[in-house]
C-alpha cells in the first residue's frame, strides 16, 4: 500500500510498527513511544459527525448490566462501647439465638352485632317463659297432691279388666251447705265410671234408693251402705252389684260442689220446666242460664219436684259435673295462674280419694269423664223394674230389672254398652 493510500486511511486502521497494536482510546498504537495527549474530559471528546464514517465504524462500547442481587451487607458490629471496633476483614458474625416459635394469635373477642343484641333479650325471654311453662304447671301439681285428703277405701278384690271409678257425692251436713237436722252423712250421688281396655268409655248413676245386698247386712238401699260403713263398705257393695273391681275411689262433698263452680265463674245449667223446690231451695226458670255455686249445688240436690224421680237428678248431676268440666278446660281457665289455685283450693279441699289415687289419677278421671259424656261415650243408669218399690222396713226403693240388670253390667265390663241398654226415663 502507498503512503498516499495509507494517509487517507482512519488512524486506528493505520498499521502499526513494530506490530504493536492500536490504542481504542487515544486511536494511537501502544508503545510507539510518542506521548499520548489525554483530553480533559471525556465528555469533550469531540463526536464525529452522524453520518460519517468514522461513527459507522467506531465500536461503541455497552456498559456492563447492573446485577439485580444485592451485595451481602455486613452485619453491624454490636462491640460495647469503648472497645475497638474489629475491622471488616477480622469481623465474625456472631451466632444466631434459636428464636422462640411465634404465638398463635389470640383473635379479639368479636363485638357483638346489632342483631345478636336484639335477639339475646328474645332468647333471655323464651327461655324464662319455657321454664315458666314447664315448672308451674309441676309445681301445681305437686303442691295440688299434698292437699288431697286420704281415705282407706279400696277392698283389694282381684282386679278386673279395664279402670273403674267409683264416685260418691256425700251429703254430710258438717259443712253447713245443707241447712237441716239431720245428723251424719249420707252418699247423695253414687256413680262407676268404667273405662275398658277397648270400646266406649261409660258413665252410668246409680240410684241412691236402689234396692241391694249390702254384705253383712242384708237387703238395703245402697247409700245406707255408706252410713254404715263408708267408702270400704260403699265400694265393696258397688263391687258386688256390678261385678267391676274398684280402682279409685274419688269423693265430693256437698259444700264443695258450690265451691268448685264458683271458682270456675260459675257453669251453664239447663232445665227444660220451671222449679220452685222448698227441699233443695232450687228456684228455676225453664230455659238455660249460668248458675253460680249455691244455685248449680240445688240444681244437683233437687229431687222432691223432678217428675224422673232419682233418674232425673242423676241426669242433672252428670249436667252440673259436665259443665265443671268443661269450664276448668276453658282456654280463659288454663292460662290464669289465679284460676289455678283457686280451683286447687276449692277442688282439694272437697275431695276425699283413696290412699292411692293422687292428683295425676283424678286428671285421667276428668279426662274419662269427657269422653263419657262426649258423643262416643255411654251415660244413664242400668234397666229399672219399680221405681217405687216397697219390699217393707225399709220405705220405698228403686228396684232394678232382675233379667236386664245383669246382662247390662257384663256389657259394662266387656265395653259393649251402648247409649239402648241405659235407663233414662222411669
Amino acid at each position: 500500500m502507498s503512503e498516499d493510500e495509507r494517509a487517507k486511511l482512519p488512524p486506528s486502521f493505520r498499521p502499526v510498527r513494530g506490530g504493536s497494536r492500536p490504542d481504542p482510546r487515544t486511536a494511537r498504537p501502544v508503545g510507539s513511544g510518542e506521548p499520548t495527549a489525554q483530553p480533559a474530559h471525556p465528555r469533550r471528546h469531540a463526536r464525529p459527525a452522524r453520518g460519517s464514517s468514522e461513527a459507522a465504524e467506531r465500536p461503541v462500547p455497552r456498559p456492563a448490566a447492573r446485577s439485580r442481587t444485592p451485595e451481602a451487607v455486613p452485619p453491624p458490629s454490636y462491640a460495647p462501647r469503648g472497645t475497638a471496633t474489629a475491622s471488616p476483614a477480622s469481623r465474625t458474625a456472631p451466632p444466631r439465638r434459636p428464636q422462640p416459635a411465634p404465638a398463635a394469635p389470640v383473635p379479639a373477642p368479636a363485638s357483638p352485632s346489632r342483631t345478636g343484641r336484639r335477639r339475646r333479650p328474645g332468647l333471655v325471654l323464651l327461655g324464662v317463659l319455657l321454664v315458666v311453662l314447664l315448672a308451674w304447671p309441676i309445681g301445681l301439681l305437686i303442691w295440688a297432691n299434698g292437699k288431697l285428703q286420704h281415705v282407706d277405701a279400696l277392698t283389694g278384690a282381684p282386679d278386673t279388666p279395664g279402670t273403674t271409678y267409683l264416685l260418691a257425692g256425700s251429703d254430710s251436713r258438717a259443712d253447713g251447705a245443707v241447712a237441716d237436722a239431720t245428723e251424719g252423712q249420707r252418699s247423695d250421688t253414687i256413680m262407676v265410671m268404667h273405662v275398658p281396655d277397648s270400646g266406649p268409655t261409660a258413665l252410668v248413676s246409680l240410684p241412691r234408693d236402689t234396692l241391694v245386698e249390702i254384705p253383712g247386712y242384708g237387703p238395703e238401699k245402697l247409700n245406707t251402705s255408706y252410713s254404715l260403713g263408708g267408702p270400704p263398705l260403699l265400694a265393696e257393695t258397688v263391687e258386688q252389684l256390678t261385678g267391676l273391681t274398684v280402682d279409685h275411689y274419688v269423693e265430693i262433698g256437698m259444700g264443695g260442689v258450690q265451691d268448685v263452680v264458683d271458682a270456675v265463674g260459675g257453669v251453664e245449667l239447663c232445665l227444660d220446666y220451671d222449679v220452685d223446690d222448698e227441699f233443695s231451695g232450687l228456684r228455676w226458670t225453664a230455659g238455660c242460664r249460668v248458675a253460680d255455686g249455691p244455685t248449680a249445688l240445688a240444681f244437683a240436690r233437687m229431687r222432691y219436684s223432678d217428675p224422673n224421680g232419682d233418674i232425673g237428678r242423676a241426669d242433672r248431676q252428670r249436667q252440673v259435673i259436665g259443665a265443671v268440666m268443661k269450664q276448668v278446660a276453658a282456654p280463659s281457665t288454663l292460662v290464669n295462674p289465679v284460676d289455678h289455685v283457686q280451683l286447687v283450693e276449692a277442688g282439694t279441699g272437697a275431695l276425699v280419694t283413696d290412699t292411692d289415687t293422687g292428683i295425676v289419677d283424678l286428671g285421667r278421671m276428668a279426662l274419662a269423664f269427657r269422653d263419657a259424656t262426649g258423643g262416643k261415650g255411654v251415660t244413664g243408669a242400668p234397666p229399672v223394674a219399680d221405681f217405687d218399690y216397697r219390699p217393707g222396713g225399709i220405705g220405698s226403693t228403686v228396684l232394678l230389672d232382675e233379667e236386664l240388670a245383669p246382662q247390662f253390667f257384663q256389657r259394662l265390663r266387656d265395653g259393649e254398652l251402648t247409649p239402648s241398654d241405659v235407663e233414662t226415663t222411669p
